[in-house]
């Protein structure tokens, strides 16, 4: 069955960034596909060193292994210095092509201000160094902490974003997260008839 991973790139106790993500997961289970949230704040990855073989480098050879085998990935993280965290670089760092090559991928990012531009194109470009699949579609989540409250009440399972720690309290956003995770998951799917060329020739 078709697979999306999202990726927190975020290390804060009540993240805003894994709350949407959590929204946009539960989106795309609608397209038909399974999640997964790998959350770095409870892995174990070390600051990444080539001369440390993986295996012997924490969680890296497990957290490697289930992007490897994801047909779309959702990369979330805050906004640090006009660029994305420490956390997520980290991890990008032990990916290559063999995670990204012919995979889908969604872009997210909550800021505290106002400045998520730059953070999205970082990492659009650095996806696309390994051969990531970038989607146009993105979202970017200004003055994060006024988009969010504490839930008020017990969530039906079956609600997206149940998960959830926080309730998008600006509709307009929530709407943009389900639809990128929507899309997400519809075009993993559809993506051997539009990345995988088996009939090209040898130059």
């Amino acid at each position: 069955m078709t697979r999306v991973v999202a990726v927190s790139g975020s290390l804060r106790d009540g993240s805003y960034t894994k709350a949407a993500l959590r929204y946009a997961l539960d989106a795309a289970e609608t397209a038909g596909v399974e999640t997964e949230l790998l959350d770095l704040a409870a892995a174990d990855l070390p600051l990444y060193n080539p001369d440390r073989a993986t295996e012997d480098a924490g969680d890296a050879e497990e957290l490697l292994e289930t992007v490897r085998e994801a047909d779309g990935v959702l990369l979330g993280s805050p906004v640090y210095h006009s660029s994305y965290s420490a956390g997520l670089r980290n991890f990008h760092d032990y990916c290559g092509f063999d995670e990204y090559e012919e995979t889908v991928v969604g872009l997210l990012v909550s800021a505290g201000g106002g400045t998520i531009a730059g953070t999205l194109d970082d990492m659009r470009r650095t996806v696309r160094g390994v051969h990531g699949w970038v989607l146009p579609t993105q979202v970017g989540m200004r003055d994060a902490r006024d988009r969010f409250a504490d839930r008020d009440r017990e969530p039906d399972p079956d609600e997206i974003g149940s998960d959830s720690q926080y309730a998008f309290v600006d509709e307009d956003l929530r709407a943009r997260t389900c639809k990128l995770g929507y899309r997400l998951g519809t075009y993993a799917q559809r993506a051997p008839e539009f990345i995988r060329i088996d009939d090209e020739p040898d130059w």
